[in-house]
């Protein structure tokens, strides 16, 4: 196998495992998300495979969004704005990439929070350590301007996913099987 190939196999391998994590996300998250993220890798891959039906320039998106090799989440700091756009891959479309929109990172003391400030569809949470390169995400969706509910006021508001970073200027989180029209969404934040 070639080197590329390998460190392909490797990730996909590592993207696949259940989450390790503990400590007080394990108190916060609810048995229906636990449930998400321990099939992600199943749920990732049905996904992605469906989307390889879509529009030929949004697959070469995705696929190269995808191929980023992943970097550690420990020595930077996410604060600030950011431009972000959704990715639905699965579902009711193949493959569906939104354009941008806004969001923020905030810190409020007890680490990083993520806000959606522009668009139909918004999503407020906050970021749990999981591993040096993957962070566990809890937040809530909401629409257009309505109030986000707390986390954990149920499925149809509820959202988890893992957060990867590719640069000081890149990083992604990955939904798996929200509860509206795809079987992943990924979210892509660039500044």
């Amino acid at each position: 196998m070639t080197p590329r190939l390998l460190f392909a196999v490797f990730g996909l391998i590592a993207l696949t495992l259940p989450a390790h994590a503990d400590g007080e996300v394990q108190t916060l998250i609810t048995a229906a998300d636990k449930a998400r993220l321990d099939k992600y890798g199943e749920t990732r891959k049905a996904a992605l495979e469906e989307a390889k039906a879509g529009n030929s320039s949004e697959v070469k998106q995705l696929d190269d969004l995808l191929a980023r090799p992943l970097v550690a989440f420990s020595d930077k700091d996410l604060t600030g704005n950011w431009k972000c756009r959704t990715i639905k891959a699965g579902g009711i479309s193949p493959l569906v990439i939104y354009g941008w929109f806004k969001c923020k990172v905030t810190d409020d003391g007890s680490g990083w929070r993520l806000t959606k400030t522009s668009g139909s569809q918004r999503t407020t949470g906050r970021f749990f350590d999981d591993d040096e390169k993957r962070s566990i995400y809890l937040g809530s969706f909401s629409v257009n301007n309505d109030k986000a509910r707390p986390y954990g006021s149920g499925p149809e508001s509820d959202q988890v996913g893992y957060a990867f970073r590719n640069s000081a200027t890149e990083w992604r989180i990955e939904f798996p099987a929200p509860y509206y029209e795809s079987k992943l969404d990924i979210m892509e934040f660039k500044r």
